[in-house]
């Protein structure tokens, strides 16, 4: 029997943790730390931020020892990225997990965005496949096939970013809305990722994964009726909008979204759409498969 092994996931808003003996998964939980906050506009990771994470973490590694996981790999994203004090963050995982952090660049978080995503894509998802994650600090593309990545990049656009960037009333004003696309398109336009050239394309994590449940309409969130589910373009697009006009008290109201994300979605959620706007599918595949999936087999 193969021998278990834990994934850590820490990006701008979550740290996810993944165990198991794969394929199997003994156990998977996320949290919303917000790491990520504040860094666009100081460049540092905030005292109270490092104080969440870490108290996370110190359950992640209980939670490891008892499932007897004994290779164990954390990675880090945008957040640790562009922190100046980024190293605080790295001794603090090595006091509590025995293992040096990878701060991934850009291309080797497209890599495993990727890997996770397909490994487990049911058919028909005929290739090239645009995979995309929209995390807190930055949104991945990553064009490919199950030969492997044939293009890929790291946007300096998420969820957070953007919203503490733009979208700052509740809800948020026709300009500040129109500020924030009009960032996200830019950001499309320099990217060198052809979104159109996709057949299919697979939306990954938070963001796009509370979008399928609201368009699914669920009564609280469900993994199963999630994973895998075709939602049509138009009704995403309209999802979208209903959601970004939404104030922050109506979205906690929505009884499948983490209250953690309330606030940010709005942002995440335009770049959805504008993405979506730029490929030439009529549906878009929901994955609950992601980079943790793809940090774990690569323990393997």
């Amino acid at each position: 029997m193969p021998e278990p092994v834990a994934a850590v996931d820490c990006g701008t808003n979550t740290i996810r943790l993944l165990v198991g003996a794969l394929p199997e998964i003994a156990h998977r939980e996320s949290r919303i730390v917000r790491l990520g906050q504040g860094v666009d506009a100081t460049g540092r990771l905030a005292d109270e931020a490092l104080e969440r994470t870490f108290a996370a973490l110190d359950d992640y590694a209980a939670t490891i020892r008892e499932h007897g996981a004994t290779r164990v790999r954390l990675c880090a994203t945008s957040a640790v990225r562009d922190a100046a004090n980024g190293e605080v963050f790295v001794r603090g995982v090595e006091q509590r997990l025995g293992v040096t952090p990878d701060v991934l660049t850009g291309a080797e978080e497209a890599a495993l965005t990727f890997d996770g995503a397909v490994r487990d894509l049911t058919d028909p998802a005929p290739a090239p496949v645009l995979v995309v994650d929209v995390g807190g600090g930055s949104t991945e593309l990553v064009l490919g096939s199950r030969v492997g990545v044939q293009t890929a990049h790291s946007m300096d656009i998420g969820s957070v970013r953007l919203h503490e960037r733009h979208l700052r009333s509740d809800p948020p004003t026709a300009a500040e809305v129109a500020a924030c696309v009009a960032d996200i398109d830019a950001a499309l336009d320099a990217q060198p990722v052809p979104v159109g050239a996709a057949r299919t394309v697979v939306g990954v994590a938070g963001t796009h994964l509370s979008i399928a449940a609201g368009v699914l309409g669920l009564a609280s969130y469900d993994r199963e009726a999630v994973d895998q589910r075709r939602l049509p373009v138009t009704e995403v697009a309209a999802y979208v909008d209903r959601l970004v006009a939404m104030s922050v008290e109506e979205r906690l109201a929505l009884p499948y979204l983490s209250p953690g994300r309330a606030d940010v979605i709005g942002a995440g959620a335009l770049i959805v759409s504008r993405v979506l706007a730029r490929a030439s599918v009529t549906e878009l595949v929901a994955s609950e498969s992601d980079i943790l999936d793809g940090i774990a087999w690569s323990l393997v």
